[in-house]
């Protein structure tokens, strides 16, 4: 009996009728490098605060970031649910200074493996945050004008870009000038987008799911579905 050859990049899936429902990156994300943090190679972070969306991905990684002032109840409350590494916002816009600091430190005594300040963060702050923990330090860029070079005097360990439609752009300046520096970029709204991305120079790729209430939204189109199916049905065999 003749063997069949297994493709090199074959990857055998094992999963249960409970877990294989749950929110999948984007396959493109895999032709990306990666960034090896702490010995564990990255490509993927998926972008979200949602403890049921984090608990129910094949993400890489957490980055949570959100739009209010950083709170260790939040960083603490993700990083007891999630099974994959969590890299959290810690201010950088009206959080900075001794509190960035303070919170960055008490995200890495909780399990975190980096720390995001956002992209209005003096280069005072990441400076003091570097002093004061061992884990990255990551900076959210959102402009081709912002200073690289003193980002990363200041301390900054991987550069985050998040530039909207200007992204692949950003990073390609970025790559161009600073060859080794790690780079994690927004993917955009397709698959077309996050290869660019990726060809522009992203080592790893934040993926945005769909929200909590949009999936359910899906879940609950189907359930009424199956009922009016099973309905009819019922019915058609009473006649």
């Amino acid at each position: 009996m003749e063997n069949k050859k297994i493709p090199s990049k074959y990857v055998p899936e094992v999963t249960s009728n409970l877990r294989k429902n749950f929110v999948k990156v984007p396959e493109e994300i895999a032709d990306c490098s990666g960034i090896r943090i702490f010995g564990k190679r990255i490509k993927s972070f998926i972008f979200t605060t949602d403890v049921a969306i984090i608990k129910n991905t094949n993400a890489d990684a957490v980055i949570a970031v959100y739009p209010f002032t950083p709170h260790p109840a939040i960083t603490q409350a993700i990083l007891s649910v999630s099974d994959i590494p969590v890299i959290c916002g810690v201010g950088g816009g009206l959080t900075h200074g001794t509190r960035s600091a303070n919170i960055a430190l008490h995200a890495e005594f909780q399990g975190a493996i980096g720390v995001v300040l956002n992209a209005p963060a003096p280069n005072e702050t990441i400076q003091h945050v570097k002093e004061q923990i061992d884990i990255p330090v990551i900076i959210t860029v959102v402009s081709e004008l912002t200073d690289i070079g003193e980002k990363l005097e200041a301390g900054a360990d991987i550069i985050n870009v998040s530039g909207g439609a200007a992204t692949v752009r950003i990073v390609e300046k970025i790559r161009k000038e600073y060859p080794d520096i790690p780079i994690i970029a927004t993917g955009g709204p397709n698959k077309e987008s996050i290869l660019q991305t990726i060809r522009a120079g992203a080592n790893c790729i934040t993926y945005t799911p769909p929200t909590n209430s949009e999936l359910f939204k899906e879940k609950m189109k189907l359930y009424r579905e199956l009922e009016n199916d099973k309905f009819y049905g019922e019915n058609e065999n009473k006649e």
